[in-house]
């Protein structure tokens, strides 16, 4: 066995922790994370960005950042479909947990195109996965009809950007895809499921009279404005395995599914070297079996299974809501 092939193993974080303006205590009161003192508005809970590295819990690899599990491990870690990431020496996706007890800033993140060219790293499509929402929380997501890049343009100079923008109510269990050039904002009350790529590019557009920069010129090159009061994503039912399975976001970046397991309910799969797993567990528990030694996540949760894991099996050891993401 190779010293590589040792290290080929389902791989659970350290996170990191982000303290802007807007967060507050909830991770911990509300889902149970043990976090560092003062105002925690982000966990990235696996990350490889300069801005934020998460570190190898257990195992060989234990104390590793994920940039550096990466540059060891490659393709075995990534998978065939995510060579473009590796050139880039990115870990192709980033996966947090949002507390928004303030509104977090009007804003827009660039595509890969824009952001490859001006901001040296990947454009961000993301999509959240609503785990709570206080009762009348809501979201900014789009425009409302009729805005055009130069009402909206007249809108910024005059003040009365908030006129323009699309508000859409939230609940728990909700779904909203965020593709590139959205205008969006999560409001207070709100915790989110993030996945997104790996990029950490924002355009702030209105910040609701904070003293933090804003990138008006930028934002303007990659707003979509034919974006026009969309609506939560309706959930795509999968059945397969016997399980309650549902198709709850598709890019050419990710693809995530949502899957409720009863106690004992268990998903066999495979690893085949085209793409890594990321499993997560939104409620209840759950082990990961496979060659090794069993690893068990318990929500909120996280397990990366690099690409070139084998076969592996998800066994529910309670009510779970868990998801899977792979790149397609």
């Amino acid at each position: 066995m190779s010293e590589k092939t040792n290290l080929i193993y389902p791989l659970t974080f350290r996170p990191i922790f982000k303290d802007y303006v807007w967060g507050g205590r909830n991770l911990e009161t509300r889902l149970g994370r043990a976090l560092p003192e003062g105002i925690v508005a982000e966990s990235w809970e696996i990350a490889g960005h300069p801005n934020g590295s998460s570190v190898v819990a257990c195992g060989p690899l234990a104390g590793q950042t994920l940039q550096q599990v990466q540059e060891q491990l490659g393709e075995a870690l990534v998978g065939a479909r995510s060579r473009y990431a590796l050139a880039q020496g990115r870990f192709p996706l980033l996966i947090k947990l949002l507390d928004a007890n303030r509104w977090l800033s009007v804003q827009v993140h660039p595509d890969d195109e824009y952001g490859l060219a001006h901001e040296g790293e990947f454009g961000k499509t993301e999509m959240w996965v609503v785990l709570e929402a206080e009762p009348g929380a809501e979201i900014i997501y789009g425009f409302k009809a009729g805005v055009k890049r130069a009402a909206f343009a007249a809108a910024l100079e005059a003040g009365t950007v908030e006129e323009t923008l699309n508000r859409m109510p939230v609940a728990a269990g909700d779904v909203v895809f965020v593709p590139a050039g959205s205008i969006h904002a999560l409001g207070p009350g709100i915790i989110v499921a993030e996945i997104q790529q790996n990029s950490d590019t924002t355009y702030r557009i209105y910040d609701w009279g904070r003293p933090r920069p804003i990138h008006i010129a930028q934002a303007l090159d990659v707003l979509n404005f034919a974006q026009i009061e969309p609506g939560p994503v309706t959930p795509t039912p999968m059945g397969q395995n016997g399980l309650h399975r549902e198709l709850i976001g598709h890019c050419q970046y990710f693809q995530t599914e949502r899957i409720t397991m009863s106690a004992g309910e268990k998903y066999s799969g495979r690893c085949d070297g085209g793409s890594f797993e990321i499993w997560g567990a939104l409620s209840g528990c759950f082990d990961v079996t496979w060659a090794g030694e069993p690893v068990a996540v318990t929500g909120v949760g996280w397990v990366l299974l690099p690409a070139a894991l084998g076969d592996f099996q998800i066994a529910a050891q309670e009510e779970s809501t868990l998801l899977r993401i792979v790149t397609p």
